[in-house]
């Protein structure tokens, strides 16, 4: 992970200062609010700001005016009711901003999830930084057989030496061919004091996609459930996945009822088709379901059997 001095300097300023409020806080967030958490190996999130916690989804969900009388277990009640009927409400009334530092390709990834307030770092105005995403070799895998957009079996010994030179070369190349186009070096100097340098908005397209940007990122509770729904599930990419596995962890400080329940509901929950419901039915009651019987596809009734943890014909 790399924070600039000045981002240190700015995070240590914040955490120096406390206030009281008569908002609602959450304890466990508090305990970390500015701090960087790291990931990947230059990349990092920071939760700079939220509002509400467990006890604002319930006071929305019943319209009381005050924190109400209800006793825990009656609110977690509720919002695994909430969670479990998918009411979507009550989840929008909490929201929480991040500072994200991530690769580039990683960002455009993420940026199609529209349900954000998003203002990213602005290459037009500012010189990049020299840092860019190079994967552990654990994860430089070939390209999966059967899954079009996932990695199969990981690359070893000279294939994985290959690939990892490339990436480092051309990120170096690039990057030097960057500051030559800007003629200014990393420290913001001036390279050849008797030649004009291309515009920063141009220079930078010459970029590679695993250079790092940053932004804020801010989103309510229904939302940044969904996107952790579908970046920290196992299938997603793993670039993208331990950065929601990290932000699922804010959560869990932040609104823990609503935490457990999305763990239990939906990341740990199935949803069935109308068929595949059928096909459950006929199992418990002793027949042989066949996927032609409820008109499954090949590929559902294979998922259907892995979660039921049975072999598909």
């Amino acid at each position: 992970m790399t924070v600039t001095p000045e981002q240190k300097a700015e995070i240590a300023s914040a955490r120096a200062q406390s206030a009281t409020t008569r908002r609602v806080t959450a304890p466990g967030l508090e305990e970390i609010l500015y701090d960087a958490i790291p990931i990947l190996d230059h990349g990092f999130i920071r939760v700079i700001d939220y509002m509400g916690d467990d006890g604002s989804i319930v006071q929305a969900a019943r319209v009381s005016y005050g924190r109400g009388t209800k006793k825990v277990n009656e609110d977690k009640g509720l919002i695994d009711y909430l969670i479990r009927h998918r009411h979507t409400t009550p989840f929008e009334m909490c929201e929480i901003k991040y500072h994200v530092k991530l690769p580039i390709f990683v960002a455009r990834q993420w940026i199609r999830h529209r349900t954000a307030n998003v203002n990213e770092y602005s290459a037009r105005y500012s010189m990049m930084d020299r840092e860019f995403y190079i994967p552990d070799p654990t994860q430089l895998a070939a390209q999966s057989t059967e899954n079009h957009q996932g990695r199969g079996q990981v690359l070893e010994g000279e294939e994985a030496a290959y690939v990892l030179d490339i990436l480092k070369k051309d990120a170096e190349h690039n990057f030097a061919s960057y500051e030559d186009m800007l003629n200014q070096d990393s420290a913001g100097n001036q390279k050849d004091p008797g030649r004009q340098g291309l515009a920063r908005e141009l220079a930078r397209m010459n970029l590679t996609l695993n250079t790092y940007t940053q932004w804020y990122w801010k989103i309510d509770l229904h939302n940044l459930l969904h996107f952790l729904s579908l970046r920290a599930e196992g299938h997603a990419q793993y670039e993208i996945r331990v950065y929601a596995d990290a932000m699922l962890e804010t959560v869990k400080r932040w609104v823990p009822l609503a935490h457990d329940a999305f763990l239990r509901y939906r990341m740990g929950g199935v949803h069935l088709s109308s068929g595949g419901l059928a096909a459950v039915k006929a199992l418990i009651a002793g027949q042989k379901p066949t996927r032609e019987q409820f008109n499954l596809s090949a590929r559902e009734w294979r998922e259907l059997m892995a979660t039921l943890g049975m072999e598909s014909d």
